[in-house]
C-alpha cells in the first residue's frame, strides 16, 4: 500500500505546483492518525498575501456529491424511487415519455442524456467543444446574474439529446443535477439548499462549508483566478460571482479539511448507509466535457492505481478555482486539496489545450499524497469532475 506521509516530500510536491504556474494552493493529506496540511504561493497576486490552508474556497462540482447524498438520504426513507421515473416527481420539467424514460438514477449518474444548459446560459461558450472561439465576455456580463433553476433547465432539456435514456456511455451534464435539486425540494417540501444544509453538512459537522446565497464567499479566502486558456491575460479575479447557474450542481464553498471529513464519513456510512453507498460505488462509462470516457458513479468518481487500492471523490472548478477531493475505499489515506487558477492551458492551432508543466505538477503532487511518492498515480485534473487521463480546463462544471 502506500508509504506514511512525508511532510518535506509534500512541501517541495505544493512548491513545484506553484513554481509551475499555480499564484496558490492549499492542501489537507490524512494518513489514519496523521495530518498534514500545507500552502504554497498567494492568495492575492497584487498584494502577495500568502494562501493558508484554512481558508475557504469555491469547490465547483464536489456539490455534486453532497447532492447525491441528500437524494440517497431520502430514497431511505421511502420518499424517492431510485429507479422510478421522474416524471412521476417533476412531469412538467421533463414531460411525456421521456421523462418517463428518465430514472432517478440515470439523473445521478448522467446516463439521462440530457445536454447541458451552460452554453445557453452563457452565449460566450456556445461554440464547445470549438474552445478556439469561445471568449470570457459572458463570465464579465453574469457576476451578478440571478439564474432561475427552472429556465437553466429548461435550456438543457430543450436543447438537442446527448444520449438516450439509460445509454452508455452517459454524458456528464449539469442539467441532472439541478433537476435532483427540484427533486428534492417537491419531496422534502423544503428548498435544496436548505435541505443538503441541514441533512448533509451538518449532518457532518462541516463548520465552514456552505451552499451560498450571496455572490461573496465570507471569511478567510484566496482570489480565483481565471485565465480561459490564455485568453484573460493576465488571468482575472472572479472570488465574486454568483452562482445560482449552478446551484445544487456546483456552488459549494468548503475547506479542505471539511472536504477530508465529508468524504472520510461518508465512506465510513455515516452519511448515507452502506447499501446507498454501494449504489454511489456502483459505475458506468460516461463522457466527460473533456471527450474522456470516465468511469462514474451516484456523484463519485473512482481513482485507481495498481497496488495501491481505490480512492473515491471528485473534482470541481467554478471560475478561477479549482478542488479535487479523494479518499480511498477503507478511509484511512485521503487528499483534498485546493488551486486558483483554472484554465491555464492555452491552446493549439486546431483549438485543443496544450500541455502545460502544471499538469505534470499537480499529477506529481497527487501521487505523493496519495501514494507516498511510489507508483504510478491516475492523473486527475483539478476541474468540475473527473478526468483520467488530461488536466484539461474547461467551463464552469
Amino acid at each position: 500500500m502506500e508509504n506514511p506521509l512525508d511532510p518535506a516530500e509534500l512541501n517541495a510536491a505544493m512548491e513545484n505546483v506553484h513554481r509551475a504556474g499555480i499564484p496558490g494552493l492549499f492542501a489537507e493529506v490524512r494518513d489514519g492518525d496523521q495530518v498534514w496540511r500545507g500552502a504554497a504561493g498567494v492568495a492575492d497576486v497584487a498584494t502577495g498575501r500568502p494562501v493558508t490552508a484554512d481558508m475557504r474556497h469555491r469547490v465547483g462540482s464536489i456539490t455534486k456529491t453532497f447532492t447525491a447524498a441528500a437524494v440517497l438520504q431520502q430514497v431511505e426513507s421511502g420518499q424517492i424511487g431510485l429507479d422510478t421515473p421522474i416524471s412521476r416527481y417533476l412531469p412538467r420539467l421533463i414531460p411525456g415519455e421521456r421523462g418517463d424514460a428518465i430514472t432517478v438514477r440515470m439523473l445521478i449518474n448522467h446516463t439521462s442524456g440530457l445536454a447541458e444548459y451552460l452554453p445557453y446560459a452563457y452565449p460566450s461558450l456556445k461554440a464547445f467543444p470549438a474552445l478556439a472561439n469561445t471568449g470570457p465576455q459572458s463570465l464579465d456580463d453574469n457576476r451578478f446574474t440571478r439564474f432561475d433553476a427552472g429556465e437553466l433547465i429548461e435550456m438543457g432539456v430543450t436543447a438537442p439529446a446527448v444520449g438516450t435514456p439509460g445509454g452508455t456511455p452517459g454524458v456528464y451534464s449539469n442539467t441532472n443535477y439541478l433537476l435532483l435539486g427540484e427533486l428534492l425540494e417537491q419531496v422534502t417540501g423544503t428548498k435544496a439548499d436548505k435541505y443538503i444544509t441541514q441533512n448533509v453538512i451538518e449532518r457532518a459537522g462541516l463548520r465552514d462549508t456552505e451552499l451560498p446565497t450571496e455572490p461573496y464567499v465570507d471569511g478567510p479566502h484566496s482570489q480565483m483566478y481565471e485565465a480561459w486558456f490564455g485568453m484573460i491575460d493576465p488571468p482575472r479575479d472572479y472570488s465574486v460571482f454568483d452562482m445560482s447557474w449552478v446551484g445544487p450542481a456546483a456552488s459549494l464553498i468548503s475547506t479542505v479539511a471539511d472536504l477530508n471529513r465529508f468524504f472520510g464519513m461518508l465512506l465510513a456510512g455515516e452519511i448515507v448507509s452502506r447499501s446507498s453507498l454501494a449504489q454511489m460505488q456502483r459505475t458506468v462509462p460516461v463522457i466527460s466535457q473533456e471527450g474522456k470516457i470516465i468511469d462514474y458513479g451516484l456523484g463519485l468518481h473512482p481513482m485507481q492505481a495498481p497496488g495501491h487500492g481505490t480512492f473515491w471523490g471528485h473534482g470541481g472548478s467554478a471560475w478561477g478555482a479549482g478542488a479535487l477531493a479523494m479518499t480511498r475505499a477503507d478511509g484511512k489515506r485521503q487528499l483534498s486539496i485546493a488551486v486558483n487558477l483554472q484554465r491555464w492551458n492555452s491552446l493549439d492551432s486546431s483549438g485543443k489545450p496544450k500541455p502545460h508543466p502544471i499538469d505534470d505538477a499537480l499529477a506529481a503532487l497527487y501521487q505523493v499524497a496519495m501514494y507516498g511518492n511510489s507508483g504510478d498515480a491516475p492523473r486527475e485534473a483539478v476541474t468540475g469532475h473527473p478526468t483520467r487521463s488530461e488536466a484539461i480546463r474547461r467551463s464552469r462544471r
